[in-house]
C-alpha cells in the first residue's frame, strides 16, 4: 500500500498547470524570458558576453521574484504595497488623547495632561 502525505491545511496547495509550475509563474517566467533573451542577444556583441548576461539576469530578476515570491501567503506586489502604506501612506505615531465629555457640566475644561518629568527631591543629588 503507498504511503502519501496529506498536508494538514489544504488551502495552501496550489494547482500545477504545466512544467510543475502554477500559471502565475508560467506567464512570469514566460514575460522574462521573452525580454531578457532578445536582450541577450541584441547587446552580447556590443558589450560582452559577460555584462550582457548581467544585463539580462538584472532585467529578467524583478519577473523571477514576482513568479517566486511569497510571505504569509501573499504575493509579492501585496506584499510591496502593504510595506509602502504601513511606512509612508499612513501616519507612523497615533498619540492617545482622551477628551473629558463631562468637562461641561465641571464649570471649567481641564487641559490635557502633558507627560513631564518628576522634578528630584532635595537632598537626592
Amino acid at each position: 500500500m503507498a504511503y502519501v502525505n496529506v498536508p494538514n491545511d489544504l488551502s495552501k496547495i496550489k494547482t500545477k498547470v504545466a512544467f510543475n509550475l502554477t500559471k502565475r509563474q508560467l506567464i512570469c517566467f514566460g514575460c522574462a524570458a521573452a525580454v531578457g533573451i532578445p536582450l541577450y542577444l541584441l547587446t552580447r556583441g556590443g558589450i560582452g558576453n559577460s555584462a550582457a548576461l548581467l544585463l539580462m539576469l538584472a532585467v529578467m530578476l524583478p519577473a523571477f521574484l514576482l513568479a517566486m515570491y511569497e510571505r504569509d501567503g501573499l504575493p509579492l506586489e501585496k506584499v510591496l504595497h502593504n510595506i509602502l502604506r504601513a511606512k509612508y501612506l499612513r501616519p507612523g505615531i497615533r498619540p492617545y488623547r482622551t477628551e473629558n465629555i463631562y468637562a461641561p457640566f465641571a464649570g471649567k475644561e481641564e487641559p490635557i495632561a502633558k507627560n513631564k518629568s518628576p522634578k528630584a527631591r532635595p537632598g537626592q543629588g
